[in-house]
């Protein structure tokens, strides 16, 4: 045995082994051990995880790309010294097709009158502007193709809103209306202009409202353009 005598346990901590000082559960005289008590300086503190922003932004699943913009500043710009044709938003005479959607009436009525107006200020009268109503964006196309097909205006126009819903709906419509209409301008060589909103909520399509009267610019632009191009070839 050593010079020091037997080992004897900590104060106020009975022997955690003895079953005389420190009985098992269940046996005459046990009881629990109090949890240690530290001064309100000494109570340990959980460390802090370190957070590497960089890595857990670069795997955050849910995490969002910011926007700054929807389109690029700054204008196109040609080199000098190079042959262009380009065209002019202008009416010159010609004549112009609407083919409309009944379907969400609210927006597309807005973007009629938008389209409207813009063809007013352009020069081009009502007696030279056929507007033809349709269900809903999915008879765009066909309309615009038979419109195109007349050979009776010099562009065609379609105008529509698709909103967002809780089905695939959504997306069949407005895939189908995009690829449509530009398909009517493809197969007749008509300028075919796509004034079709496609957005999550209502609130978004009523701040796009002047998309009628882009649309209305975009194809009399190409209408010139077309124009100006037959002259350069001769036909």
């Amino acid at each position: 045995m050593s010079d020091q005598g037997p080992m004897t346990p900590d104060q106020g901590q009975p022997a955690p082994f003895d079953h005389d000082q420190n009985p098992w559960p269940g046996q005459p005289g046990y009881e629990a051990l109090s949890p240690p008590v530290y001064p309100e300086s000494e109570v340990p503190q959980e460390p802090t995880p370190q957070v590497d922003e960089a890595v857990y932004a670069a795997v955050e699943p849910s995490a969002e790309p910011v926007y700054t913009g929807e389109h690029a500043e700054g204008e196109l710009i040609i080199p000098s010294g190079y042959r262009t044709i380009e065209g002019l938003p202008a009416g010159g005479g010609r004549s112009v097709a609407i083919a409309v959607s009944r379907f969400n009436g609210e927006i597309t009525s807005a973007l009629l009158e938008g389209a409207l107006s813009e063809l007013g200020r352009l020069g081009i009268g009502g007696d030279a502007i056929t507007i033809m109503p349709v269900p809903g964006a999915f008879e765009l196309p066909l309309a615009a193709m038979a419109l195109s097909k007349s050979r009776r205006y010099s562009c065609v126009v379609a105008l529509g809103c698709v909103i967002r819903g809780e089905t695939p709906h959504f997306d069949y419509v407005a895939g189908e209306a995009a690829s449509g209409v530009l398909l009517a301008g493809l197969e007749t060589g008509v300028p075919v202009a796509f004034g079709v909103l496609t957005v999550d909520t209502i609130e978004q399509a009523r701040a796009r409202l002047g998309k009628g009267a882009e649309a209305v610019k975009s194809a009399l632009e190409m209408a010139d353009a077309f124009a100006r191009l037959r002259v350069v070839a001769g036909g």
